[in-house]
């Protein structure tokens, strides 16, 4: 059930990033680096790359009004840098590739020619395993990778264009709206992917396959596989991540479930979905944010005096990544708040879980602090995931000048001993009352 909820929730968060762009609002005008490699460089040296400014005009549709209309295109672009682009996905057409006005920050997008090919990956083997090469795939083909101004959105498309011109169309789309991820210690994560595919192009005809893979610091794993043309899961050692495959072929949501985050989940998730020669990717990277349990001792501070020195000891556990600060602050009677300082900080210490802890002493020297009669010495710790606090009662005695709570006190003792004072006189002078009654009738 918790499974389902979640690829529901994914799917109609795609669907108002995408769906609901294509009514009422226009498609941006995209700007682009056309990046392709130099002709004529070889000896087994790194390919020079060259870089031209470039533009795509994109549209959902050829009757739909593009945003190039009544506009002239911009000097110093190329006009054969120039694209119109028909997206009836309407990824393109995403509010995240829009720049706010006046902002000097736009989304990241890069052109390449792009060359269709058989994959040589087991789960998507199968949908070129002919080995005839359609007469379709005898075109000009381009990628275009995409991040959106918000650094959400994160998309992949792969274009084709019949003649040598540069109207394209989108024949695979491959989206996510969170290409980062944050997620607490234990929960359900869902990093979700869209995908979708021209259907009128003979290559959709074929099947198609999905792949997520991790890659983290230089290492990497297959986290699941999917062959939609056969109907099977590869087979891998990952556990607790699925895919829903009634949703992947019904309304192309190809998301990822992590039905329990943990530490070892941090890093980039790349999702693949092949066509046959074809294939488009999108990266996300998960990052797992937990914040530390801190507690503090001696708690409560013993009981002390002017010239004394304390040691304070605050523990913080369970916590990822590392970065972690502490600040100690001391709160009086009367609520001032006084900075003590950051203490002395031990080496962190890994669990088999992958969290870390980490211990922070202070010392209070109290014949150099002025800290009154006490109050609640307070541990801070700072972390990406929460800042976390915890106090403990400092009491000092035998401070000069007596405060209302002990001129309070001395009035009570003083009532007290003078109604004990009186309680005893009264008891005296009754008892001898009594004895002098006695001797009386003895005399008698």
């Amino acid at each position: 059930m918790a499974s389902s909820t979640l690829y529901t929730l994914a799917l109609a968060l795609l669907a108002v990033n995408y769906i609901l762009p294509v009514y009422g609002i226009r498609c941006p005008i995209v700007e682009c680096w056309f990046v392709q490699e130099k002709p004529g460089r070889g000896g087994g040296f790194q390919a020079a790359m060259s870089q031209d400014k470039s533009l795509m005009y994109v549209r959902i549709s050829p009757d739909s009004t593009g945003a190039e209309s009544g506009q002239k295109p911009p000097a110093g672009i190329d006009p054969t840098r120039i694209y119109h682009v028909i997206d009836p996905s309407a990824s393109l057409c995403s509010s995240s590739l829009y720049s706010p006005e006046g902002s000097v920050k736009k989304p990241q997008c890069e052109i390449n020619p792009f060359l269709p090919q058989p994959s040589n990956v087991k789960w998507a083997a199968p949908l070129t395993r002919s080995g005839q090469s359609p007469i379709y795939l005898e075109a000009e083909w381009f990628s275009a990778s995409l991040k959106g101004f918000d650094e959400h959105l994160a998309l992949s498309t792969v274009m084709r264009t019949a003649k040598a011109t540069n109207d394209l169309n989108v024949i695979l789309s491959v989206s996510s709206t969170s290409a980062l991820v944050r997620s607490r210690l234990g929960v359900p994560v869902v990093l979700n992917s869209l995908f979708w595919m021209e259907s009128s192009s003979p290559l959709s005809e074929l099947g198609f396959a999905v792949e997520w893979r991790y890659q983290f610091r230089g290492t990497g794993r297959l986290i699941v596989a999917y062959d939609a043309k056969s109907d099977r899961l590869a087979e891998t050692s990952e556990e607790g991540a699925e895919l829903d495959i009634s949703a992947l072929h019904q309304t192309g949501n190809a998301s990822l479930l992590l039905e329990e985050a943990q530490v070892k989940h941090t890093g980039t998730y790349i999702c693949t979905v092949y066509l046959p020669y074809l294939l488009a990717q999108v990266t996300i990277d998960l990052e797992i944010v937990e914040p530390p349990s801190i507690s503090i001792s001696p708690s409560p501070l013993p009981v002390s005096f002017p010239g004394q020195t304390l040691t304070v000891q605050c523990e913080a556990s369970g916590f990822f990544p590392l970065s972690l600060e502490f600040q100690w602050e001391f709160v009086g009677a009367d609520g001032t708040v006084q900075p003590l300082g950051e203490g002395g900080m031990s080496g962190h210490r890994q669990a088999s879980d992958g969290t870390f802890s980490q211990s922070n002493w202070l010392t209070l020297d109290l014949g150099k602090l002025d800290l009154g009669r006490g109050g609640e010495v307070t541990c801070v710790a700072v972390h990406p995931g929460g800042t976390r606090r915890t106090s403990t009662t400092l009491n000092i005695i035998g401070v000069r000048g007596p405060s209302i709570e002990d001129s309070m006190a001395m009035v009570a003792v003083a009532l007290g001993l003078y109604g004990l004072i009186k309680l005893c006189s009264w008891m005296f002078s009754t008892s001898g009352s009594i004895d002098n009654d006695s001797k009386e009738k003895k005399d008698k």
